[in-house]
């Protein structure tokens, strides 16, 4: 039964217990109160303004970078058209020098094309004179021959030229190749 006695005790209501026990939770709420009610209050207070001015900043970090990524999302939407347009600008650059180098090309082609004709036909007329030179030295040694007798000089020039004069005329007439001797 000791054990009912000590849970007696404490069940029984004392006057004199009940005016401290309330006069000592005052004076410990009032020093509480004076003491740690206001730091604790003031850190409380503090942290709250501290967790709003990071919810305000988080915030205001959360538009910045929205402005920022929109802005690198224009930025690159930017590079990249400047970048088509460098491509088509290259490409049309390409076009037009493989133009001008094909135009070049033919120009040059043309030219020495040109030029082969112009040396074809300068050779052609050398050998023409040549013929005729050559006709004509025939010519003088065959009237020798036929006659034979050695011509002087001014004969000889005589029939030269006489020669040629012949020789041009049937070369310039058409469908005629040369003299016909």
């Amino acid at each position: 039964m000791p054990i009912v006695l000590a849970a007696s005790n404490l069940v029984d209501v004392r006057p004199g217990l009940i005016f401290w026990t309330l006069v000592t939770f005052i004076l410990v709420a009032l020093l509480l109160r004076r003491v740690a009610w206001g730091p604790i209050l003031k850190v409380v207070d503090e942290r709250e303004k501290s967790i709003a001015a990071s919810i305000e900043s988080a915030k205001r970090e959360r538009v910045e970078a929205e402005r920022l990524l929109a802005e690198q999302k224009e930025a690159i939407q930017k590079a990249r058209s400047e970048a088509a347009e460098m491509m088509r600008k290259n490409a049309e650059d390409v076009e037009k020098l493989r133009a001008e180098l094909v135009a070049k090309a033919r120009a040059e082609a043309e030219a020495h094309k040109t030029d082969a004709l112009r040396e074809i036909e300068n050779e052609r007329a050398r050998a023409v004179n040549d013929v005729k030179n050559v006709a004509a030295d025939l010519a003088i040694q065959i009237t020798e021959k036929l006659l034979n007798k050695q011509l002087d000089d001014k004969t000889q020039k005589d029939l030269a030229n006489q020669y040629l004069s012949e020789v041009s005329r049937t070369t310039a007439a058409p469908g005629r190749t040369g003299p016909k001797v």
